[in-house]
């Protein structure tokens, strides 16, 4: 699908049956989703340029993701995609600057387009839209999504580190640390694919600074530069959640350890106690025929006796220790 943005705002969709020959002048935006081969086709030869395939955007060389050929600006940048659902993913997109016109290339529907779009088609500008504006303003709602993101994450992640450290008495049911660990790697997930997204949208932003159509249009300039630190700087907050998770990682795994050698120190207090009294009991369970006790009268109250109080006195012992 094809869908044109005019300059004051206004979108067409075109289709096989309405692809016109030439491109009006005042379409500043060819947004390509999920588009097919014939659809890739008609943009060439409006355009005059080379739409990278979907293998193409999948490519991790520099050289391919970010490069100029034939006045027209290539980059592609890795988004979030998913992120409120259990398994967020990573999208490639394409943005093409050509002819003072923006080509977008996307085979997924992250939220900040719909969010972009929705904005434009119902806040026209005051001015025409250009190609380049477009460019940055979509970068900074990019931007802002992906704060947007970040910021309920490390809600969520705060929420999570009062539930492991709660105190153990209301921690229901008996695994409730063990479930808890999928929820940390679930974290874990969305934040390494917010910190990959950060990263290829700072390079891009470097990339785009340095080109010349950027340079003549100082607002433009100014809005790309303001985008690259709040990039950067959600970067470096990204980073310090990942910590945070790492830490709520190592601190489940050590009280889970805990909890278990607590339980493992249970058990062997139990048979440490309870083996002087098996051991009393073993002798007189001999049953050799010289062993006066067995003709006395109070000889089995005296066993009894014996027995409780082997275990006793390593019970009290064990608590004056501390180690009950």
């Amino acid at each position: 699908m094809i869908n044109a943005y005019h300059s004051h705002g206004s979108v067409t969709t075109l289709t096989a049956e309405t692809h016109p020959l030439s491109l009006p002048e005042d379409i500043v935006w060819l947004d390509l989703v999920d588009p097919t081969a014939e659809e890739d086709r008609h943009v060439e030869q409006l355009l005059g340029i080379q739409i990278p395939t979907r293998a193409e955007l999948k490519d991790f060389e520099p050289s391919s993701r970010l490069y100029i050929e034939k006045n027209a600006v290539f980059m592609t940048a890795s988004l979030v995609w998913k992120a409120d659902s259990d398994s967020p993913e990573i999208t490639d997109v394409a943005f093409i600057l050509t002819g003072g016109k923006l080509v977008t290339v996307r085979y997924a529907d992250p939220k900040s387009f719909q969010l972009f779009t929705a904005a434009l088609c119902r806040q026209p500008a005051e001015a025409p839209w250009v190609g380049k504006m477009l460019l940055a303003r979509l970068l900074e709602t990019i931007a802002d999504r992906t704060a947007e993101i970040l910021e309920t994450a490390v809600i969520r992640i705060d929420e999570l580190s009062k539930e492991i450290f709660r105190p153990r008495a209301t921690r229901r049911p008996p695994q409730f640390l063990e479930n808890k660990l999928a929820d940390i790697a679930a974290y874990h997930r969305l934040i390494s694919k917010l910190r990959d997204s950060l990263g290829s949208l700072s390079r891009m932003l470097t990339f785009l600074l340095n080109v010349p159509q950027i340079h003549h249009h100082p607002e433009i300039e100014d809005l790309c530069k303001t985008v690259a630190h709040d990039i950067a700087t959600l970067s470096e907050h990204a980073g310090f959640v990942s910590g945070n998770i790492a830490f709520l990682l190592d601190a489940s795994l050590g009280l889970i350890s805990v909890e278990q050698n607590s339980i493992i120190k249970i058990f062997s207090i139990a048979s440490v106690v309870f083996l002087p009294p098996t051991l009393v009991a073993s002798i007189y369970g001999m049953n050799f025929a010289h062993m006066p006790e067995l003709s006395w009268s109070f000889g089995y109250p005296m066993a009894l006796f014996g027995m409780v109080l082997s275990a006793i006195i390593p019970f009290f012992f064990f608590r004056w220790k501390g180690w009950l």
